[in-house]
């Protein structure tokens, strides 16, 4: 149960309220803070990657010294002021991404290709102290297809529009959609295709539920392992394919079972309904 004093110190902070405070104590996961104002304990907590983005952990994490710290959240349930001292170490960057807005389309530069995601230099706004570019692609977010390489979709150099997701307060990214910029493939099937209709395609992959078809230029749908009359303890796809004769591939004909337009997941079957 947290003291109702507690309660009502923290319900007076707001995200983005700069609180400063003394270091209490340190662990491996961050520091604990007092904060200004209120001596009893520490009710405010800096995570390690939130600390500081130009000097080590171990230099910004000293008990008794004094830190400022910008609020990013408040758990009144854990009774803790979340705060991150690398936002006031870097006013201006912090200032820019709290004005971006979601769905807002941001031009850049693709800085740097990593095997996580993609850093881009925006036009707009400052650099990154510690990063190629303020602005970061998650894989998922390059492209509606499926890919096996970063470097299948963008190339350092090249130029990008991309829609605004959100302000990765954690690394001070700027995360973008490169996807969300363009049509999705997968509505525009869904609406020409109904369940029953019959398609043919080719088996691209086995996993250990059943096996995907590729049915369009990027729509995949899966074929469930009960489809293919097996018993449940008849195993993984893989131990099974010999024996059914699917491989990558083949080409088969299937039916549409359903699809799922929000979670943009196409069912095939091997049987008409």
């Amino acid at each position: 149960m947290i003291p109702l004093d507690d309660r009502r110190f923290l319900a007076a902070i707001r995200v983005g309220d700069v609180y400063r405070g003394t270091v209490a104590a340190v662990s491996r996961s961050g520091m604990e803070v007092t904060l200004d104002g209120f001596p009893a304990r520490p009710l405010g907590s800096v995570g390690v990657l939130d600390a500081s983005w130009r000097r080590r952990f171990a230099d910004v994490a000293v008990v008794g010294r004094k830190v400022a710290g910008e609020v990013v959240a408040v758990d009144l349930d854990a009774g803790r002021a979340l705060l991150s001292t690398a936002a006031t170490e870097n006013p201006e960057l912090w200032a820019f991404l709290k004005r971006l807005r979601c769905g807002e389309v941001l031009t850049g530069t693709v800085a740097a290709i990593e095997r996580f995601g993609v850093f881009v230099a925006l036009d707009e706004g400052p650099g990154h102290p510690i990063h190629p570019g303020v602005g970061f692609i998650t894989c998922p977010e390059l492209s509606w297809r499926w890919f096996e390489d970063v470097s299948e979709v963008v190339e350092v150099g090249q130029r990008v529009a991309c829609e605004f997701l959100q302000f990765d307060t954690t690394n001070g990214e700027a995360r973008l959609s490169l996807r969300a910029t363009r049509p999705d493939p997968f509505q525009s099937f869904a609406d020409g295709v109904r369940a029953g209709r019959r398609l043919t395609g080719r088996v691209t992959k086995l996993v250990p539920f059943g096996f995907f078809v590729e049915v369009a230029d990027g729509i995949e749908g899966l074929v469930h392992l009960s489809e293919l009359g097996l018993p449940p303890e008849a195993g993984p796809m893989s131990a099974v394919a010999g024996e059914e004769a699917v491989r990558p591939g083949d080409r088969l004909t299937v039916y549409v079972k359903d699809v799922d337009r929000e979670r943009r997941r196409l069912s095939l079957s091997l049987r008409q309904p």
